[in-house]
């Protein structure tokens, strides 16, 4: 263990820190990763004197000074006396022990330091190099600090098989003819919106790359040893040791046992630095934030090979698709917006609109409730008739079409930009590296050899292969069925819940004398219900992203792949539910089981069924999906992801500061380090949040776009904010994560292609069955005397006799202008004077079968437009399928000429030889002398010239 306090330097230590704080109190040595525990010591207890026989191995104030050896640190006579204790405690055997027993509280905190000293011996044997901090104070947080010398890191590289850089460049091919043109025309347009972070020198040329390997290290283009791996390659390969390093201590399998244990607080690699402060020199973890977190630069272009070199490839990835996404939106936008306005100039021109406002349509319709309703015109329904055609417009339906391939042209797109990136950062080929089991795994595996071993006795060797078997998992497969069930009827019930209160409000409101209160009633259920929705969607959403996880641990995946995959799934499938189902309701289910006059349905045996609106149910669905996709956006999306961090940061800090007040420490420095500014900060716990609420934003898109165009102009608005809101978190508010080599985004690109496919199923539906699409067609070119508009909304209203209205339903002191003798309601039913009153007319068989064929057709076509763009648009760019073929067959000529430029050097070195065997004279005795003498001349032997190849 490296520490530097030895004997007389106690008192000045944190002075002597590094300077930048990323490095040993040597200046020399980086800090590739740091460990945080806790830890609080025993108070002083009077113990026999035969009780001491020495002090404890490992002890901080004992100050080791090397790797297995320590220093002449000071330990006190007490502090011997306690560690003494604790020798002899762990010797069950001795007699006259009986009264040492620790509090339960000692006796864990005793655990957990024992557990902490092994592990670190265990990191010692395996060749990286520790720097602690004393334990100085009775309580508090200590740091242990871990460099990876040369030999660690060329070892570890070499079993990952990390993709290094070679001493070879080779050109890459440029596009020629219009394409070079157009691209070079596309750079100098853009110049100005790209970030300003370092480039490649040449951009025409790539340093071709291949697995370390140390038989082969003259191939790499090693100029110096401590810069040859960067930071992120450092801190993975000791993250890689700390995971598979075990103690026998409760059989702790790595570092994720020890957390989960509380054995250590937190394992992270440091970051590169301040982000803010003029006076300290660049560094990359600055150069992001003013290139790329900060909301001053929304209009530039993301530096992803930076973010890539920084945070790794799957943070890389995930910036890229969330870029991509963001740049797809701006066309989207641009035609909703088109088609928005194309609504707002018709406006004017719409003839149903027309006849609805017309007052000399004098349309009585039937009361909205009974008893307390009174008749109505529909001319006052005026205001919502022109709102809902802003929106129920042919043009939405070229506007589905387009947005159906528009969500198949970015996933090809994303196919073919992952494939580029992962040529340029070395991804092709990249294998499936075998995990490590989780702790919760082991643990788990270890009971059921604990428990199997009581019951019977088995060899060892079908201990070890022993797994988790569908029995054992059994019961959790159980309750995540169950609670999975229960969490969708949660769903459904507080949907329900809403059309209750609406139901219940509207009928309440109806009692009032204020004229004003009941002429709005419809406006003020509407409203309230929504905000209402908004908040218990916004409610469940947390709840359930916290039940798909203890799900997902009590399902017990081996690996943390398999563990994250499984935790997506059910995080989707419940916010899915959650955020779309009040939507679906108004969509497809609102106002089609209402009955009709005097044959309504009613729940709770006195209120009525809810209807839809008299302009339809296209507005209900507009308004309900853009509240709640901008609710969503504001609050949780952004007010969230701000405020949320910021607490927690300000709750860990007032915490380790209270602990430090309780005993000030003198020796602690005026500057606090980096790992300690780092440790402060929030840990990493995944990207499942990103990617899951900008997954759930994509449905929002795509999946009821025809009932409200403007979604793409919003979620572009979100996007420009999120994007800047997203890299200033993980730049300042997260601790460093640990990179991860992926070459995709994983479920998530499957999740997004079946999103894209149910679009054009639901969009289908919403045109034909929720808009007046299909009804104002089939009354146009079937129905429609002069082949016009005219008369639609006529035909649309079907009359009751309102003297067989059910008695007590009436309206009670009407106020109406005339007497009434038919009302009017929307529907295609049979007329009262009709020997089948009521029924429903051919009209609407007409219509319903025109609705059913729509849909099929819609679906056709669209599906085969997706085939055909997919079909059409290749996964891999040519030029990348180009220059992945040039990179193997440039490997290997680069390979073959090393070997032959080594095979050359020896034979000359043979040649020289027997040249020299063959004019000596001397005795065979006296060449063998010379030829060692030469062995061991520094120069001109083939072994010298042997080992300064291997050292270059």
């Amino acid at each position: 263990i490296i520490n530097n306090y030895v004997e007389g330097t106690q008192g000045g230590a944190r002075d002597q820190a590094s300077p930048s704080g990323l490095h040993f109190r040597d200046s020399k040595r980086k800090v590739d990763y740091v460990l945080a525990y806790h830890y609080r010591r025993r108070l002083a207890q009077h113990a026999p004197a035969a009780a001491s026989p020495g002090p404890r191995r490992g002890s901080a104030s004992a100050a080791p000074v090397s790797n297995g050896g320590a220093g002449k640190g000071r330990a006190e006579p007490q502090q011997q006396q306690d560690d003494g204790r604790r020798v002899l405690r762990d010797w069950p055997g001795l007699p006259g022990l009986g009264m040492l027993e620790l509090s339960p509280l000692d006796a864990l905190e005793e655990e957990r330091r024992l557990q902490r000293e092994e592990y670190e011996r265990n990191l010692l044997e395996a060749g990286l190099e520790i720097e602690k901090d004393p334990e100085n104070k009775s309580q508090g947080l200590s740091f242990v600090r871990i460099h990876a010398p040369w030999q660690v890191l060329s070892r570890e590289a070499e079993l990952l098989k990390i993709k290094m850089p070679t001493k070879k460049m080779y050109e890459i091919t440029e596009e020629k003819g219009i394409l070079k043109a157009l691209n070079g025309i596309w750079c100098k347009l853009t110049e100005p919106l790209q970030p300003q972070v370092p480039q490649q020198e040449n951009t025409k040329m790539k340093t071709l790359s291949y697995p370390f390997s140390r038989e082969k290290i003259y191939l790499y283009n090693i100029k110096d040893k401590d810069t040859f791996f960067d930071n992120a390659t450092r801190s993975r390969i000791v993250r890689e040791i700390l995971k598979r390093t075990s103690t026998k201590a409760r059989n702790s399998m790595g570092i994720g046992t020890l957390i989960a244990n509380n054995v250590y607080d937190a394992a992270y690699p440091l970051h590169d630095g301040e982000y803010e402060g003029q006076n300290d020199e660049m560094n990359e973890r600055k150069l992001l934030y003013q290139e790329w977190a900060r909301y001053g630069v929304f209009y530039k272009f993301q530096p992803i090979d930076l973010i890539r070199k920084y945070f790794g490839e799957k943070i890389g990835l995930y910036f890229a698709w969330l870029g991509l996404y963001t740049e797809f939106l701006i066309p989207s936008a641009v035609v909703g917006i088109i088609v928005f306005l194309y609504g707002c100039i018709t406006i004017e021109s719409d003839i149903p609109s027309k006849e609805m406002c017309d007052q000399r349509n004098a349309f009585t319709m039937c009361p909205l409730c009974d008893k307390f309703c009174d008749y109505w015109n529909l001319s006052s329904a005026c205001a919502t008739a022109r709102a809902s055609h802003l929106f129920d417009n042919p043009a939405t339906v070229f506007f589905s079409i387009f947005m159906a391939l528009w969500a198949t042209m970015f996933l090809e797109q994303w196919k073919r930009l992952q494939m580029r990136l992962s040529y340029f950062w070395d991804l092709t080929g990249l294998e499936e590296e075998e995990e490590h089991p989780r702790p919760e795994y082991e643990t788990k595996l270890l009971q059921k050899k604990l428990k199997n071993k009581n019951i019977t006795t088995e060899n060892s060797n079908e201990n070890e292969k022993e797994k988790l078997t569908c029995s054992d998992r059994m019961p959790g497969y159980a309750a995540n069925f169950g609670l999975i069930l229960f969490m969708i009827m949660l769903t459904f019930s507080a949907v329900f819940g809403v059309i209750v209160y609406r139901i219940t409000t509207a009928a309440a409101l109806s009692f009032s004398t204020n004229e004003t209160t009941r002429s709005n009633i419809r406006v003020t259920v509407a409203a309230t219900a929504v905000i209402i929705n908004l908040v218990v969607v916004l409610i469940l959403d947390e709840i359930y992203g916290a039940v798909a996880k203890w799900l997902t641990e009590i399902e017990t995946p081996k690996t943390e792949k398999t563990f994250e995959e499984r935790l997506i799934l059910k995080a989707f499938l419940l916010k899915f539910v959650n955020s779309y189902a009040s939507i679906f309701y108004v969509a497809f289910f609102k106002g089609r089981f209402v009955g009709r006059p005097g044959r309504y349905v009613y729940v709770f045996e006195g209120y009525r069924m809810e209807e839809c609106a008299p302009g339809g149910c296209l507005m209900e669905l507009c308004i309900q999906l853009s509240i709640i996709m901008l609710g969503k956006q504001l609050i949780q999306n952004n007010l969230f992801e701000i405020g949320i961090p910021k607490l927690k940061k300000l709750f860990r800090k007032l915490k380790d500061e209270r602990t430090e007040l309780k005993e000030m420490d003198t020796n602690q420095s005026k500057d606090p380090q980096q790992w300690d500014l780092d440790y402060i900060l929030e840990p990493f716990t995944g990207l499942t949040p990103e990617y899951m609420e900008m997954i759930i934003q994509f449905g929002f898109v795509t999946l009821f776009v025809a009932s409200f165009p403007l979604a793409p102009v919003f979620a572009l608005l979100n996007n420009v904010i999120e994007v800047r809101l997203d890299a200033k978190k993980f730049v300042t508010e997260l601790r460093r994560p640990d990179t991860v080599r992926e070459k995709d985004i994983g479920i998530w690109y499957n999740i997004l292609s079946g999103i894209g496919k149910l679009s054009v199923i639901i969009n289908a539906f919403v045109i034909a069955i929720t808009s007046d699409f299909i009804p104002r067609l089939m009354y146009q070119y079937a129905y429609s005397p002069n082949g016009t508009m005219h008369g639609f909304i006529n035909h649309t209203l079907s009359y009751f006799n309102v003297s067989q209205l059910k008695a007590g339903t009436q309206p009670e002191n009407s106020l109406f202008a005339q007497e009434v003798s038919f009302c009017r309601f929307k529907d295609y039913r049979e007329p009262p004077w009709s020997p089948h009153q009521y029924e429903f007319s051919k009209q609407y068989w007409a219509v319903l079968s025109a609705r059913l064929a729509f849909v099929i057709l819609f679906q056709n076509l669209v599906m085969f437009l997706s085939v055909l763009v997919d079909w059409m648009i290749p996964d891999i760019p040519k030029d990348i399928s180009e220059q992945i073929k040039k990179e193997k067959t440039v490997l290997v000529d680069f390979f073959l000429k090393e070997e032959h430029e080594k095979l050359k050097l020896i034979e000359s070195f043979i040649t020289r030889d027997k040249r020299k065997g063959r004019s000596g004279t001397k005795s065979k005795r006296t060449r063998a002398a010379s030829f060692s003498q030469g062995h061991r001349s520094p120069k001109g032997s083939f072994t010298s010239f042997s080992s300064q190849h291997t050292v270059v």
